[in-house]
């Protein structure tokens, strides 16, 4: 037997670990499973290498709940340790078995999956329990080793009787820590961090319903028979190569991912790298809103298929967040709890590889079926619109996969619209106009007016659309972007023909103090136009330049000086309306001012901004008007 002190930096490091090494107590779990699963990684190593004789089997790892006791066991049948391993690995925490191992072997041990960043992990132990022990006996022809600590930098090491490989860790479970005796919250434990580890984990056993062999009897009862409970799947999806899954392989590991969503994902991407880092993972394009403030933190960063976090901000482009899937990487930097990401340049390399990767697969699904990819753009627009916003290399490849709907929708890309819109919408400076709504129904009679003309009416609906026509006129000279609304339509693209008045100048003063009289200075500015009889008498618009500021500054981003400024529009009086010559020639002023404001109602109306009591009072004078 020995007794000793367990060499550590300071006088006592179960307080540490306790408060502030590992902020989260449950994920104590996560690190010895992980610790059992290296140990077992290892040992099928050296038997590859022929260096453990004897009989590998398939080794398991298996958790117990004693509760008479009040023990939690974590018993792997890995390589197990020796007692000068255990002074070694156990008692000077500075060392980390793993690394010295990997050291030792690596240039054959670089795909062999073992964790190896983590010495402490083991200490994890001290968060839940009141004192430890660990049984194991070593792969090597030498005794069992019996080590017991209770939370002191004392510590007693003695030889056991254990003839079995592997290691058992009992910890003795703290009375404020009792929660980790229930067999619910050790399952909710080993589904949240450990349901993809390498290596098969046993809790429990269930009974399974044999199949009816064929012929038997009819009324014969299927027999039931216990098998081991096994909580993993060892072999997930993104671990095997593209080339060895089909479509439905890819849907069913999205099930198991999110067992609660019934909706089939739209697309996936299988990403596979091994230089200049190593990589792993699939992403899901699911059906997506347009509300980008609920669909983070979806995707699940795994580190040699250990749960970490799915808080995957640094490593994924923030536009990605609202996909879904897995990422797993060994060389992703984390601190000693696994809980932060640690800044460094192979991070960037990460993100920057998972954006080309996803360029490249949109751009590769878009040539394949192109039909297919337009019908899923509106569930996907979102994701894409906002990578071209937020990231410089994917909006370089957006050229090649980024569709522009029309309201009659068909589709352009960026290339095909402006061949498409070229000889009609080229104003007189020889700038093109591209015309967009952002909502098919408030804006229908601009949309109609703007298609008399043949004009080509893009639907741009998604919330950070200011802010991307912003980055795309900046791409494209002589290319400007106007929504429908924005002014009347003959203003929308200036011509050099000039549509005549039927007011004369001297006729078009006395009309505008007749106008002004009626409708308040402070909401409105009033400009009289000659369009087109067809057009409506009083037409409302707002600018594009403020109204596109305000919106990008309801979406965060430029335009916040802009929040406080009043509701401002312009009042487009079109003075070849014959209802304008009559508001100018009806000598009762009662009629003319009912005149201005039934026909200004009627244009609020159409922009959707009549409602409560001004909306009451329009539908009372209309059916005065009826009458």
């Amino acid at each position: 037997m020995s007794k000793g002190k367990i060499n550590v930096s300071v006088e006592n490091i179960f307080p540490l670990i306790k408060k502030f090494l590992y902020s989260d107590h449950e994920i104590f779990l996560r690190e010895l499973i992980s610790n059992a699963t290296d140990a077992t990684l290892k040992l099928k190593h050296l038997s590859n290498l022929g260096e453990a004789t004897g009989e590998v089997g398939d080794p398991i790892i298996e958790i117990k709940i004693d509760k008479e006791n009040k023990t939690l066991h974590i018993i792997d049948q890995g390589i197990g340790m020796t007692s000068e391993e255990v002074e070694k690995y156990i008692n000077q925490v500075a060392f980390s078995g793993a690394e010295e191992f990997l050291e030792q072997y690596k240039d054959s041990a670089a795909d062999s999956g073992i964790i190896g960043h983590f010495g402490l992990g083991f200490y994890s132990a001290f968060m839940v329990a009141e004192k430890v022990e660990l049984i194991t006996k070593s792969f090597k022809d030498e005794p069992a080793a019996h080590w017991t600590c209770d939370g002191s930098p004392e510590f007693t090491l003695v030889p056991h009787d254990k003839k079995e490989r592997g290691t058992e860790i009992i910890l003795h479970i703290a009375e404020d820590s009792t929660e980790f005796l229930e067999n619910s919250k050790i399952t909710e434990l080993l589904t949240k961090y450990n349901k993809f580890m390498p290596v098969a984990i046993k809790f429990g056993t269930k009974e399974e319903t044999l199949p009816i062999p064929d012929g038997s009897p009819e009324g014969t009862e299927a027999d039931k028979v216990t098998v081991d409970n096994i909580v993993n799947n060892p072999n997930p999806a993104w671990t095997l190569q593209p080339s060895e899954l089909k479509e439905e392989d890819y849907n069913s590991f999205y099930r198991e991912l999110y067992p609660t969503q019934f909706e089939e994902p739209l697309f996936n991407i299988h990403l596979n790298v091994d230089y200049p880092f190593n990589l792993t993972g699939i992403l899901y394009f699911p059906k997506l809103s347009n509300d980008l403030s609920i669909q983070k933190d979806r995707i699940q960063l795994y580190q040699n298929q250990v749960f970490v976090t799915d808080n995957v901000e640094g490593i994924v482009p923030e536009f990605l967040t609202m996909l879904k899937g897995v990422i797993d990487s060994p060389d992703i930097p984390l601190n000693v709890s696994r809980s932060y990401l640690q800044a460094d340049g192979a991070v960037k390399k990460i993100s920057n590889y998972i954006t080309r990767k996803v360029a490249d697969k949109l751009t590769s699904l878009f040539k394949k079926d192109r039909a297919a990819f337009e019908q899923k753009w509106n569930d996907i627009k979102v994701v894409i619109e906002y990578g071209m916003l937020s990231e410089d290399k994917f909006f370089e490849k957006s050229d090649k996969f980024a569709l522009y709907p029309t309201v009659d929708g068909s589709f352009f890309t960026f290339e095909e619209l402006k061949e498409a819109i070229k000889d009609l919408q080229t104003d007189k400076d020889d700038k093109l106009v591209v015309l967009y709504a952002s909502n098919k129904d408030e804006q229908h009679a601009y949309i109609e007016a703007a298609k008399e003309k043949g004009y080509q009416v893009l639907l741009l609906d998604s919330p950070i659309v200011p802010h991307l026509i912003q980055k795309l006129e900046g791409a494209n000279e002589n290319l400007s972007f106007v929504r429908v609304d924005g002014d009347a339509i003959e203003n929308l693209i200036k011509k050099d023909e000039v549509t005549v008045s039927k007011l004369s100048d001297e006729e078009k003063e006395k009309l505008t103090p007749l106008i002004e009289a009626v409708i308040p200075k402070e909401k409105y500015t009033i400009q009289l136009e000659a369009l087109s009889s067809s057009q409506l008498p009083f037409v409302l618009t707002q600018p594009e330049f403020m109204r596109r500021m305000k919106e990008m500054q309801q979406t965060g981003g430029a335009g916040s000086m802009f929040g406080n400024f009043p509701e401002m529009h312009n009042l487009v009086v079109n003075t070849n309306h014959p209802l304008v010559s009559q508001i100018l020639n009806t000598k009762t002023q009662k009629k003319r001012e009912r005149l201005i404001q039934q026909t200004l109602d009627l244009a609020r109306l159409s922009q959707n901004l009549l409602k409560g009591e001004e909306l009451t009072q329009f539908i009372v004078r209309s059916v005065d008007l009826i009458k």
